[in-house]
């Protein structure tokens, strides 16, 4: 995909942030690799019995994603009155750093135990952290929030709520600034020390009256300006945007392919909506990452850690019946084949053998053709070289490793049983690292997820090629030997 739909253009700057930052010449740098004093002065608060008080206070002088790891350490009623007693603030951002299935539970709690202070948080939050523990507790508790919060801010709330998970609507923000077209450089500066100007931001969104972006301008180009100098002098007139129905899996590899830092988000009518900030999206691609590899074995999508036990097993069921129900397809080729089992015992040796070996190499190319897939790197016109590639791959690595056991089983049982074995590791490994590469692009084909259960279906279909070629090769050449 070259470039986003429905999307207008501006250049974003990728400059890094520094990792060590000393804020004067006599100012402390802190080693990022070392222990800092708040996490061990902490760590030896949970040695002891907990002061919730005390323990409180700590935490709250820790970074928010290591508050998040304290407040995951402890039991749920625990950190519901650790948070109780923290700053708003501090315990906002370290409940929206936390685990999604454990701060659902503390956020439920502390609505049971004190709905006040639960609501205070969750307007203390960036608007779509809050939205994303709104979507995830029970709806009999997001209710009782909503009904107690302004009208204004649950019709906010509910807006957000209101889009799927999945997209650039469920993902922005509604946090953030902007400068209006009619005015001029100094006015734009006088706005943004009167407001609170969000952390790393780079470049604003330039709206006209009715909420319409019309360009952006970057803070560099804003603070170089002359005072008098308009705004739309100085403003970038293309800006690529999204609309709130793309999936969220997009808006990452847009953020991925063109180094974004910020995307706003427009209505049909132009109209800002929100914006997707680039800390949000490397969540989201960590995320989807895990989950293709969840999905790929049959595990829940979304399930996490700490998620409930009827989640995991709604997630993990059905697919391990289906397994089940496939190994035992595979394993129904044994049946066929009774007689000359019992003729050659050293064949229930090598079935589970070069199956496991058969697997693996279908495993392997099937997750780096995944991977491509996940990453856009698969071009239509590029799947034939890839099959091609994969199959002479794991045709060579038959080769090399049936020769191998053909020498080994040689010498140990007769070199007609090992050139079976070889044979079969030569043929398995070139047709299971096809079929490997190729699962992932036919589910795709046919519209279903390429990592859905795709491993699940690649051990059925090794497991039956590897029974299959060496039981047939071993009857048709060891039989025709004998007789």
């Amino acid at each position: 995909m070259s470039e986003p739909t429905d999307q207008h253009e501006f250049d974003s700057p990728s400059d890094d942030e520094a990792g060590l930052q000393a804020s004067s010449p006599s100012g402390a740098i802190e080693d990022i690799a070392e222990t800092s004093p708040q996490d061990e002065r902490v760590a030896e608060l949970l040695e002891h019995t907990i002061d919730v008080p005390v323990l409180a206070e700590a935490v709250e002088q820790q970074e928010a994603a290591d508050a998040a790891d304290t407040l995951e350490a402890l039991d749920e009623d625990e950190a519901a009155e650790v948070l109780e007693q923290m700053d708003e603030q501090a315990a906002a951002e370290a409940l929206a750093e936390m685990q999604a299935p454990l701060a659902v539970h503390v956020i439920e709690d502390l609505i049971e135990e004190n709905l006040p202070y639960a609501i205070k948080l969750l307007g203390v939050m960036a608007p779509d952290d809050a939205t994303d523990l709104l979507q995830e507790i029970g709806d009999s508790y997001r209710e009782q929030v909503l009904s107690e919060m302004s009208l204004a801010t649950a019709a906010e709330y509910r807006k957000l709520i209101g889009y799927d998970a999945q997209t650039a609507g469920g993902l922005m923000t509604t946090d953030y600034l902007t400068l209006d077209d009619d005015q001029t450089v100094s006015g734009a500066i006088e706005k943004l020390r009167a407001q609170d100007l969000p952390q790393g931001v780079q470049h604003l969104l330039v709206v006209a009256e009715d909420d319409r972006v019309v360009g952006a301008v970057e803070l560099r180009d804003l603070v170089l300006s002359q005072p008098s100098t308009p705004i739309c002098d100085i403003m970038n007139r293309t800006v690529k945007a999204i609309r709130p129905d793309v999936d969220q899996e997009e808006v990452a590899r847009e953020f991925a392919r063109y180094d974004y830092s910020m995307l706003p988000v427009i209505d049909l009518d132009d109209r800002l909506i929100g914006i997707v900030t680039v800390d949000d999206v490397i969540d989201i691609i960590r995320a989807e990452q895990t989950e293709d590899v969840q999905k790929s074995v049959g595990a829940g999508a979304f399930e996490g850690v700490y998620s409930g036990i009827g989640e995991k097993l709604r997630g993990r069921l059905p697919w391990l019946g289906i397994s089940l129900a496939m190994t035992c397809a595979a394993a129904c080729v044994v049946f066929f084949f009774e007689d000359l089992i019992k003729q050659q015992p050293l064949l229930v040796f090598l079935m589970p053998a070069i199956a496991a070996v058969v697997g693996n190499a279908g495993q392997q190319a099937l997750m780096v053709t995944l991977r491509g897939i996940v990453l856009d790197e698969v071009r239509k016109e590029r799947i034939l070289p890839l099959l091609w590639r994969e199959t002479l791959v794991g045709m060579v690595s038959g080769i090399v490793l049936g020769s191998i056991l053909c020498l080994c089983i040689g010498l140990l049982a007769g070199w007609l049983l090992g050139a079976v074995a070889g044979m079969t590791m030569a043929l398995a490994m070139t047709m299971g690292t096809l079929v490997g590469a190729g699962v992932p692009l036919i589910m795709r084909r046919l519209g279903f997820d390429p990592a859905q259960s795709a491993s699940i279906f690649l051990i059925m279909i090794t497991d039956a090629l590897a029974f299959s070629f060496l039981l047939i090769l071993a009857r048709t050449i060891l039989v025709t030997a004998s007789g």
